[in-house]
This record gives structure tokens, C-alpha cells and sequence, in this order.
């Protein structure tokens, strides 16, 4: 049984449908199944009503079933980078797929994060490709997804080909190509991309990359430098070379957000990882 505890802070009294929602970002569809619940929400230790009122200092307390429908899988291990009462991210290797597919049925974080947390249901936050590393938040309850989604801030890292400028922006629309449900490309009438960038380190063969994204399309990092002709190292999808790295050398590498719970800043960092320092040492 998951239970989440919430302090009401408000100067004046205020339907409890509207501080679970407005205040508190309770998704509706959280809020009915909390009330469908014996005993799901509680005011001061009593069952209270969503249309009842609440006031200053009042303890809500919501209690709900989470349940995992993946298959735990024990065997794999993955760092975990943070971890609280509502979020734990995840320092994923690469070549692991985040989601199960047809052809990962057993080797995903999902089924790491079952083995570890049979009683939780999987809610990735940010989600990375199979072959790129790096930081995975991960929600422990559909009250903090809620809250997490759209407000996690990320920075990746990318060893790219050749000597880009020192900084920019890609700004670009991104479409699916018409021929391929997997390849993405710049194209006029695809969706709005913009994709900010510093570059930290060359050595004339690769550039090193910070890269903000404002927009989060499929695969745009991976499309924006390949379309300026500096396509990702090891990105042979794209136009990279797989030479000196057998798989995209792209890295989430910072995740900023707020505890759910809390409110507290947190600021997650994990190093780049040896293969890909490689390319510009």
C-alpha cells in the first residue's frame, strides 16, 4: 500500500477536490481512484470527502494499491544515482533498452526496477534510447509522475564528428522519414525542434558537446548535428562512424528537478563514461 502525507498551507479554507489538484497536482484520474478506496484519502486521521473543506495545517494522507505489471528480472543491476520516498534515477548503462519490446523481453530498466520494487508500477519520467548512457528518473508513484513530468531539466553530452562552432543553436523541425517508422530527419513541415549547444573539448577528429534541448522530439540530438554534418560518433543510423565507438557516444549526463514531496532543488550528475572521454582525450 502506497501512502503520501500532505501538509495544507493555505490562509484561507478550500474545497479538498481543489487543493489536491490545484495546489498539490493530483492527476483526476489519481483523485478517483483514491475515492473509489476505503479509506484513500484522509483528513486528520478521518475519511473526508473530495467536496469537503480543508483548512491551514490540516495532514492528508492518500492511500492507494501500486502495482508492477512487468517481469522482475533480479539478475541485472543498475546504479542508482538518487533516490527519495517519490523518485529514484537510475544511471543507465548503454545497450539497455528503458521499456520491454518485442525483442527485450526480460533485459530492460523496466525489469530491473520490478526486481527492485515489486510493489511499484514502472513510470520513467525521461526516457533514453537502448544505446544511450545516462541519468533515468524514474517516478515510485503516479502522484509525484504528476508532478515530475515536463519539469525535469536535462543536460546530455555528446562527442560528435569533426570541430564544431563553440556554441549555438539548432533550430529545426524534425519529421518521421516517410520510408521508416524508426528514422527521424529535418524536414519542413515536421515538428518544431530546438536543440542548444556548447562545445567543452575537440582534438580536430571529434567535438565534445553540452547540450540543452528546448523541445524533446524522437532522436534529436542525434538528427540536429548529423543534419549540420556533425553527426554523433558511433551513430551509424545517422551518418556517424562506429570506429572508434561501437554505439552513439551520447550521455544524459545532469538531471535538475524538485522533490515532489519537498519542493527541495536536486541535482543529479553522472560522469561521462570512459568509451566516450576516449574520443577527445
Amino acid at each position: 500500500m502506497k501512502e503520501i502525507r500532505l501538509k495544507v498551507s493555505s490562509d484561507t479554507p478550500l474545497p479538498l477536490e481543489t487543493f489536491l489538484l490545484k495546489k498539490q497536482g493530483v492527476s483526476r484520474r489519481l483523485l478517483t481512484k483514491l475515492k473509489r478506496q476505503a479509506g484513500g484519502i484522509t483528513r486528520n486521521g478521518e475519511t473526508v470527502r473530495s467536496v469537503d473543506t480543508v483548512y491551514d495545517g490540516d495532514e492528508i494522507v492518500l492511500r492507494f494499491e501500486d502495482t508492477s505489471l512487468l517481469e522482475p528480472n533480479p539478475e541485472l543491476d543498475v546504479p542508482v544515482a538518487y533516490e527519495s520516498g517519490s523518485v529514484v534515477v537510475f544511471d543507465k548503462p548503454a545497450g539497455m533498452p528503458v521499456h520491454p519490446s518485442i525483442k527485450h523481453q526480460g533485459d530492460t530498466l523496466g525489469n530491473f526496477f520490478a526486481a527492485r520494487y515489486p510493489e511499484l508500477t514502472f513510470r520513467p519520467i525521461n526516457r533514453l534510447d537502448r544505446d544511450t548512457s545516462g541519468l533515468c528518473a524514474v517516478a515510485k508513484d503516479a502522484f509525484a509522475a504528476k508532478l515530475l513530468q515536463g519539469n525535469i531539466d536535462k543536460v546530455y553530452y555528446a562527442a560528435v564528428h569533426g570541430v564544431t562552432d563553440e556554441s549555438g543553436t539548432i533550430d529545426a523541425p524534425i519529421a518521421r522519414e516517410r520510408e521508416s517508422i524508426i528514422l527521424r530527419c529535418v524536414r519542413e513541415d515536421g515538428q518544431p525542434a530546438v536543440t542548444h549547444f556548447r562545445r567543452i573539448a575537440f582534438n580536430g577528429r571529434y567535438s565534445l558537446e553540452e547540450i540543452i534541448l528546448e523541445t524533446g522530439r524522437t532522436h534529436q540530438i542525434r538528427v540536429h548535428f548529423s543534419s549540420k554534418g556533425h553527426p554523433l560518433a558511433g551513430d551509424d543510423m545517422y551518418g556517424g562512424s562506429r570506429e572508434d565507438i561501437g554505439r552513439q557516444a551520447l550521455h544524459c549526463g545532469k538531471l535538475m528537478f524538485r522533490e515532489p514531496l519537498t519542493d527541495e532543488a536536486v541535482t543529479v550528475a553522472s560522469e561521462l563514461p570512459r568509451e566516450i572521454l576516449s574520443l577527445i582525450s
